[in-house]
């Protein structure tokens, strides 16, 4: 056994962090971030991502049919950059059109370096909103999706809970199995990290089989003393991340 110690600033990393128009994105020091796609056009060579997640989208559109079919529209962005953005999309489309589809600087998930904006490839293709359709190539992709980590992270009919416009185009990895439990049961991120709380560590935990592997899930909230901790069972791998809010959402892979 070994004991895990985890502390308030923690909460703001991982993949499952929730960075919405009331939960601010942290911004660090540092990222660890990869270019998206191994397509030629040097137009596309500053579009990244997590490192992480940006192998994994790599994987996910190759097995969908390419970056030939699929363009990486935006992807990481300081908060400078969203800012700009925020400022052009004003002058040119108007507030109301904005804030439906552009994230206040400070609260995209742009900035955590776990999102991207896809468009189907074409001669023209708008970055605040590029077609991304539900068939051909496009619809392969959301059907595997979530085998790699993704979902669509602003779906339709869910726009009061999220605060953002319908984004068929935007894309947030969220890691296994997490991503098919969304899907699954029609959540949103909101809704999912939500849900976890009903699964306290150590008294019940959400039960997924993945990969070959039970995953065990629950939440652990930060103590007053604004730490959270654990003992870690030498047998058992774990993944770990802060939700961005109040505490912990803990996968325990079990054989």
């Amino acid at each position: 056994m070994a004991r895990i110690t985890m502390n308030a600033e923690d909460i703001h990393s991982g993949n499952l962090i929730l960075v919405t128009p009331k939960y601010a994105h942290k911004e660090k020091s540092t990222y660890d971030i990869a270019r998206v796609s191994d397509s030629a056009d040097d137009s596309e060579d500053c579009i990244c991502m997590d490192r992480n997640a940006a192998k994994l989208l790599n994987e996910l559109v190759k097995a969908s049919g390419g970056w030939e079919n699929i363009v990486p529209v935006s992807g990481f962005r300081t908060f400078k950059e969203q800012q700009k953005i925020w400022n052009d999309t004003i002058a040119e489309s108007g507030e109301e059109f904005t804030r439906k589809f552009v994230a206040v600087p400070g609260h995209s998930e742009h900035q955590t370096g776990l999102a991207i904006d896809l468009g189907l490839r074409k001669d023209e293709v708008d970055f605040i909103c590029p077609d991304f359709p539900y068939d051909g190539v496009c619809g392969v992709f959301r059907r595997q999706a979530a085998e790699y980590g993704f979902i669509e992270r602003y779906p339709a009919g869910k726009e009061e809970i999220t605060g953002i416009g319908c984004e068929p185009w935007h894309f947030r990895y969220v890691g296994v199995p997490h991503a098919a439990l969304i899907e699954d049961n029609g959540l949103t991120l909101e809704e999912y990290i939500e849900m976890l709380k009903e699964y306290p560590y150590e008294e019940r935990s959400l039960k997924y089989l993945a990969c070959g592997k039970y995953a065990e899930i629950s939440y652990l909230k930060v103590k007053e003393d604004g730490t959270a901790d654990f003992d870690a069972d030498d047998e058992t791998s774990y993944d770990i991340s802060g939700n961005n809010t109040d505490g912990f959402i803990i996968t325990e892979w079990r054989k």
